[in-house]
């Protein structure tokens, strides 16, 4: 048996428990020092550094003059996919779209009887960086990537919108990725991944602009460059192994949870799925399903090695134990497949994304549902969100006093200021109240 079930009340079940709540940890840091001189080399040597490394780790023909993407590579790409894939490719743009257009943002003032004005400007930043993995060399196109994070930009209103992806062997990029970026008004790829991407993005070279923002997932190097030019640029977040809970009662289907839990296996030997179940016959059920389906899986030894790690089935007493769980543990992913999920749904504080019911598998929030699919991992749903159209955003106060209203708010202007020894504050008011008086 690939997971043996295990009771939440049993000291087995309560170790398990609390090792899975401290699950948050740092991003892999042992490439750390190799970023640092990755990141420093860019910022010295620009495209001369951004070439070699991408000539000596995934195109080694590939040209400085060829770095970014010519008009003509995205018209023959447009050749080479098929129109079964430019009508799911269509689809998808249409609900994520849709989706995230309920995200914007509009600025707001308030006005007080005083004559006081207050509010807030929004503004999209006005470029960003989408960064897509390579996806093993450009044979997995990773185009879910592209639109989940060029959509939201896009409705921010954000001008300048980059994509940055490692080209293959021979200097070119996947057909479904340009079309997908081009379908989205992404003009604007070069062809450069990993740790020198991020870099570039961030610091900027003659061939490629710094960018206010960069998004998109990767692999440890870019993890730890997106971590290291935090601060200079906004990211959207620093995600550790994909996850899944799910929470199943009696009426679950075994299949549908095994199919889920190896979906999210198959990922990365470190994703982890979880189940927590009121049904001791169906974690058993599960546990068996899990076998049986996993030999079926293209990503077998990935998804083996996955579940024998780190994979968990527990059950609980009751479904208010395992939805109490499920906010102790903020999962990225949540499933809940019980026979109400929409009675428990609004128990849940804390979780990435939640599906509801037997047939909403988490794929469909992958790809075509509309809601993004970065979500926050390791327990950090607790206090963080998924990337949405606010990723590329920022906001700006307003202030507007009239003279009756800074007479009446002076003194206690004055006092907060007096009060933290800041006498110029005090005084700034103070001279502006003899005047009008």
């Amino acid at each position: 048996m690939i997971i043996s079930p295990i009771s939440t009340s049993s000291d087995q079940g309560k170790t398990l428990i609390s090792k899975l709540q401290e699950r948050f940890q740092p991003a892999d840091d042992s490439c750390r020092q190799t970023v640092e001189d990755i990141v420093a080399n860019i910022r010295k040597n620009g495209d001369l550094a951004l070439i070699e490394y991408t000539n000596k780790f995934d195109s080694p023909d590939l040209l400085m003059d060829n770095l970014m993407v010519r008009e003509e590579e995205f018209t023959e790409a447009d050749a080479l996919v098929t129109d079964d894939f430019k009508q799911t490719l269509d689809k998808a743009i249409e609900r994520i779209w849709e989706f995230h257009a309920h995200e914007k943002e509009d600025s707001w003032m308030v006005t007080r009887d005083d004559g006081t004005i207050t509010g807030r400007l929004v503004h999209p930043v006005d470029s960003a960086g989408l960064y897509v993995p390579g996806g093993q060399g450009g044979k997995t196109p990773l185009v879910s990537s592209v639109l989940m994070n060029g959509i939201p930009a896009s409705i921010a209103g954000v001008q300048r919108r980059v994509m940055l992806t490692p080209p293959d062997h021979q200097g070119k990029i996947n057909p479904a990725l340009l079309t997908a970026a081009k379908k989205i008004g992404i003009h604007e790829v070069y062809k450069a991944g990993s740790a020198w991407g991020i870099a570039a993005l961030a610091y900027g070279t003659k061939t490629i602009a710094p960018v206010d923002v960069i998004v998109g997932p990767g692999n440890q190097y870019v993890t730890e460059a997106k971590k290291q030019v935090s601060g200079r640029v906004r990211i959207d977040m620093i995600a550790g192994p994909s996850e899944v809970l799910i929470i199943a009662d009696q009426t679950a289907h075994p299949a549908f949870i095994a199919a889920d839990m190896l979906a999210q296996a198959e990922h990365d030997p470190l994703a982890l799925a979880m189940l927590i179940t009121t049904s001791n016959e169906l974690a058993q059920n599960v546990a068996a399903e899990l076998e049986t389906q996993l030999a079926k899986l293209s990503r077998e030894e990935i998804a083996r090695t996955s579940l024998v790690n780190r994979g968990v089935i527990l059950v609980a007493l009751d479904l208010q134990e395992a939805i109490d769980l499920a906010n102790l543990l903020a999962a990225e992913h949540l499933e809940l497949m019980l026979e109400d999920p929409f009675k428990w749904m609004t128990k849940i504080r804390h979780a990435g994304a939640i599906f509801l019911g037997n047939h909403t598998p988490e794929a469909a929030g992958d790809y075509l549902a509309g809601p993004n699919h970065v979500l926050p991992t390791m327990g950090t749903a607790r206090f963080s969100s998924a990337l949405g159209v606010e990723t590329f955003l920022k906001k700006s106060s307003l202030i507007s006093y009239s003279k009756e209203a800074l007479l009446s708010d002076a003194p206690h202007i004055q006092a907060l200021a007096n009060l933290e020894g800041l006498s110029g504050h005090a005084n700034s008011v103070a001279i502006r109240v003899a005047k009008i008086k």
